[in-house]
């Protein structure tokens, strides 16, 4: 078993998340969600919210944790935690470019590698952003998104 980390701001946590770190926990056994905050971002869910739903969400699943990052770079935070291996999924050649460089620059401070997982193509095309405008117009999100969230977002529509 090897741990991983798997960083993202997670506003909300959407089933294309689920499925990399899903895949994730399959091919390292130990799979950390680094929930991220920007205190410069404007986030539609709290920091407590974005935890406990990605807390719930994975609770049913073996070696998967759950836990707010601090406001450090994440190669520093993955090594401190003694993880070799940042996680990202991809879903596109414009993620891909702007993960890359990111990769390289961790890999540069740190040590700490970057691998990708391809983005499955059924959530090839999901975005939190997506799913919060959806939603704020009263859509049905209810196949893109795990239990917890769904429960967060009924009553914010507009």
């Amino acid at each position: 078993m090897q741990l991983v980390v798997c960083p993202g701001s997670y506003d909300p946590i959407h089933n294309g998340h689920v499925d990399i770190i899903t895949r994730a926990a399959k091919i390292y056994g130990q799979v950390l969600v680094a929930i991220a905050h920007n205190s410069a971002k404007n986030y539609s869910f709290s920091l407590d919210d974005r935890l406990a739903m990605a807390q719930e969400t994975f609770s049913h699943l073996d070696g998967v944790s759950a836990e707010v990052m601090p406001s450090v770079l994440v190669a520093e935070y993955a090594r401190d935690k003694g993880a070799h291996l940042i996680v990202k999924g991809v879903r596109n050649s414009l993620d891909w470019q702007y993960e890359s460089q990111m990769a390289a620059m961790n890999r540069h401070l740190t040590g700490v590698e970057t691998v990708f997982l391809s983005s499955d193509p059924q959530w090839s095309q999901m975005s939190s952003t997506l799913v919060r405008d959806v939603s704020s117009y009263g859509g049905d999100i209810s196949e893109f998104v795990p239990l917890a969230v769904q429960q967060r977002l009924r009553g914010r529509t507009r």
